[in-house]
């Protein structure tokens, strides 16, 4: 559904055009007198989007938002789902929170205007004490997530996670935790989990890199005792068997990773690094539900379905409602975490 209506949609603007097609020309004439359409084609005044759509990736080229935010182009555009425009656009700098505070104070009220933001957004907002919050934003819908995973070293003493934890749980500080940058989706896993074993966050010894390759070479080298990242990050190093991988962070077993979960493993943690989608504040619940069928329709086309299969990414569609919820939740322990391990004021 793309319309501004909330049953509207270019899809279903298409089906009903047809289908009214021979009345619309029976009676064009007498709209045309009564004025009711001038030279327009009914529903269509009412299509959405009504001019260019514009996506911010709040990140340099290349990242993981700039991807998804390029692959929703593709798919809106070569899918037939939009007829105008795509243009993706970058504004990088603080995990997303410049980006945030531009698209909340240039874009209120337009509806042709999208963003793309993650988790890692969520810790920014903390770490960088934001003064732009992402419930300044209307949510739309979260897309995609990317898994968790914990390893260590190929000769590590550790051959699973309990292990692991029981060695962190007795003494924190002994144990460290490599993993990308500080606030980021891996600290806050690795937060997650010292709270579930009964560790005190604060005590957590973490060491930030700048990038996966950075942290890969730490947890290779012996210079932490584990390392945290996405799953494909550490795919190659785990097949050839440099690294060990524990547990994954998913709600029940993924394919690419041949081991079990952190829930599994007796800990209650599970960590998406979700991809989501955000409209300006101030748009209208019509226009809300409009782009909210737009992202819909993109989900389920075959072009998007193969964006997921191509970039190994998973399906994490909620849309409206649950969506804003969703972002709550995540929000609030995100937000609960950071603050135990010093990063949130």
């Amino acid at each position: 559904m793309v319309g501004s209506e909330v049953d509207g949609g270019i899809g279903a603007g298409i089906r009903d055009f047809r289908s009214g097609i021979y009345w619309g020309v029976l009676l064009l004439a007498s709209f045309l007198i009564l004025g009711g359409c001038g030279g327009g084609g009914g529903a269509r005044d009412d299509d959405y989007p009504e001019g260019d759509v514009e996506i911010m990736a709040p990140a340099d080229p290349g990242g993981g938002w700039d991807q998804t935010a390029r692959a929703m182009q593709s798919a809106l555009t070569e899918g037939g789902i939009v007829e105008e425009n795509v243009e993706v656009y970058n504004v990088g700098g603080a995990g997303g929170t410049i980006g945030l505070a531009q698209f909340v104070s240039d874009n209120a009220g337009d509806p042709n205007q999208l963003m793309v933001m993650g988790l890692v957004m969520l810790g920014a907002i903390q770490t960088n004490d934001s003064p732009v919050e992402v419930n300044q934003a209307t949510p739309i819908a979260s897309l995609t997530t990317e898994w968790e995973a914990i390893v260590v070293p190929a000769d590590s003493e550790y051959q699973t996670l309990q292990q692991h934890v029981e060695d962190f749980r007795a003494d924190p500080g002994s144990v460290s935790w490599g993993g990308g940058s500080a606030g980021g989706t891996d600290q806050i896993l690795v937060g997650l989990l010292a709270q579930e074993a009964g560790v005190d966050p604060a005590e957590v010894n973490y060491i930030a890199h700048s990038g996966g390759g950075e942290a890969t070479a730490a947890i290779l080298s012996g210079g932490v005792t584990a390392g945290v990242s996405g799953v494909g990050e550490f795919a190659d190093q785990v097949e050839a068997g440099q690294l060990r991988l524990l547990a994954v962070s998913s709600d029940e077993r993924v394919e690419e990773a041949n081991a079990p979960t952190i829930v599994e493993s007796g800990y209650d943690v599970v960590v998406p690094n979700w991809r989501g989608v955000m409209a300006p504040p101030n748009i209208s619940d019509e226009d809300r539900e409009a782009i909210i069928a737009m992202i819909q329709e993109m989900r389920d086309s075959p072009e998007w379905q193969e964006t997921l299969e191509a970039n190994g990414w998973t399906d994490f569609l909620q849309t409206g409602d649950e969506y804003e919820t969703f972002l709550e939740e995540e929000n609030q322990r995100v937000e609960e975490v950071l603050g135990e391990m010093g990063l949130a004021g």
